[in-house]
């Protein structure tokens, strides 16, 4: 709390200092504030920027002590670390900032000659990333304004930070944005291959981009062959999660606490984007059997040192066990089911994992015991193209029934479920906001 205190009285001073100092100066003393303001934590920042902030930075600009583009470049940072981070505030969004930055797009937007792209992409970016999940107008001007600059294809690293920024901004987006899909979808199909192909996106302006298009389209039949078949995000989401997986820095103990590295941060985001596709997009191909390996794998690498993504991870192979059309011998030949017995021989009643993990195993024995097919009992073969849906060979069935059976037997998951049955009830009133878990302790056998 010092620290905070420390900074806004020092941010505070810096501000004042500005009236005295000439355009370039001003600049200078900005990016001094950026680097002090990376010192902040998660929660830290949102208490430093608050309403009298931004509205301190309107009045600056009211009163010409301060120029947009000089206040944009700080706004900019501001909205990059909240993104990044998922600080969610509507600091901003209540603000008298807000609602000028607004009229500035509209205004810069509406002008037929002499337009300031850069400035305009400024105020879009900062608009985007500071308003949190607002739904707004402003967005139809913004998103086709971003993807001009998404779409740039030079390797330099001032262009790939643009780009990067732009994606991250886009990504802001929620679900409920009424945005036409012509005025991104093309584009977005443009960029995703063009990386695939040339590899020119960061990671995190990949995730991103992919995080936009799950938050516009989630709910889209359609475009779910788009992201499956046509953008193969299974192999694309594997892939990006191996290399952050390998990655050292995030894996050593933080040096102070809430200083979050680069990488889990990422991670982190990547969790946001897989628990959509697995929530809502129901359509599977085989790249999803590398994507659940993928997925197994950042778990092992955080389990020992990072709770959040441990937690994060086990909660999308429980979604993707209950609502995705991920077959069992996926789930089997990713490593998930064995990772999962082993871990719930160390799991506490004071982590939520353990009820994540029996709720899993409970998806699973469903699957086994009949037809191997997404635990709702709603869905149906013709509607989910079922090729990827059932297994209807009941050999290949009752062969990986025995598999499974086989590693449960020697890990001696039977005993652990034996022995945590009285608890049940007990485990549902502490994690009471995430589903019960059954009664009936045979849900979580498969040899029934």
């Amino acid at each position: 709390m010092k620290l905070v205190k420390n900074i806004v009285g020092k941010l505070t001073e810096m501000f004042s200092e500005m009236e005295q100092c000439d355009e370039e100066e001003k600049k200078q003393k900005i990016e001094e504030m950026n680097e002090m303001v990376n010192e902040l934590n998660t929660n830290e920042i949102g208490s430093v920027f608050n309403i009298e902030m931004f509205n301190k930075i309107h009045f600056m600009i009211e009163e010409s002590k301060i120029s947009v583009g000089n206040a944009a470049l700080m706004l900019k940072h501001i909205g990059y670390l909240n993104a990044l981070k998922g600080i969610w505030t509507y600091n901003f969004r209540e603000s008298s900032l807000c609602g000028i930055f607004g009229m500035m797009i509209i205004a810069e937007e509406k002008k037929k000659e002499e337009k300031d792209e850069k400035l305009l992409v400024d105020l879009c970016e900062c608009f985007l990333m500071l308003n949190n999940s607002y739904s707004s107008e402003l967005d139809l001007f913004c998103v086709p304004c971003l993807l001009k600059v998404a779409l740039k294809k030079e390797e330099d690293e001032e262009t790939r930070k643009e780009v990067e920024m732009a994606l991250l901004a886009l990504s802001c987006l929620r679900k409920g944005n009424n945005v036409p899909k012509e005025l991104y979808l093309n584009e977005l199909k443009v960029i995703i291959l063009f990386h695939q192909q040339h590899h020119n996106l960061t990671h995190l302006a990949c995730q991103s981009a992919w995080l936009f298009l799950m938050n516009i389209l989630f709910n889209d039949r359609n475009f779910e062959k788009v992201v499956v078949n046509d953008l193969h995000f299974g192999k694309e989401a594997a892939s990006e999660l191996e290399d952050l997986s390998k990655c050292e820095d995030w894996k050593k103990e933080k040096e102070e606490k809430g200083k979050e590295k680069k990488e889990e941060l990422i991670l982190l985001r990547w969790i946001e984007t897989l628990n959509i596709y697995f929530g809502e997009c129901w359509l599977r191909n085989e790249e999803c059997a590398g994507l659940l390996s993928s997925i197994v794998m950042v778990f092992r690498a955080a389990k020992d040192n990072h709770r959040e993504i441990c937690k994060g991870c086990i909660g999308l192979l429980n979604t993707a066990a209950k609502r995705s059309g991920s077959k069992v011998k996926d789930f089997s030949e990713s490593g998930a089911i064995d990772v999962f017995l082993k871990e719930i021989h160390i799991s506490t009643l004071n982590d939520q994992k353990v009820k994540k993990i029996l709720e899993f195993f409970g998806y699973i024995s469903y699957r086994l015991k009949k037809e191997d097919r997404p635990f709702l009992p709603f869905l149906y073969d013709d509607e989910m193209e079922g090729k990827w849906y059932y297994e209807k060979d009941e050999m290949k069935r009752k062969e990986l029934k025995r598999k499974v059976l086989e590693m449960m037997e020697e890990e001696g998951y039977e005993d652990v479920i034996i022995s945590m049955h009285g608890i049940f009830d007990f485990l549902n009133d502490l994690y009471f906001f995430s589903g019960r878990l059954s009664a009936h302790i045979s849900d979580y056998f498969v040899n029934v």
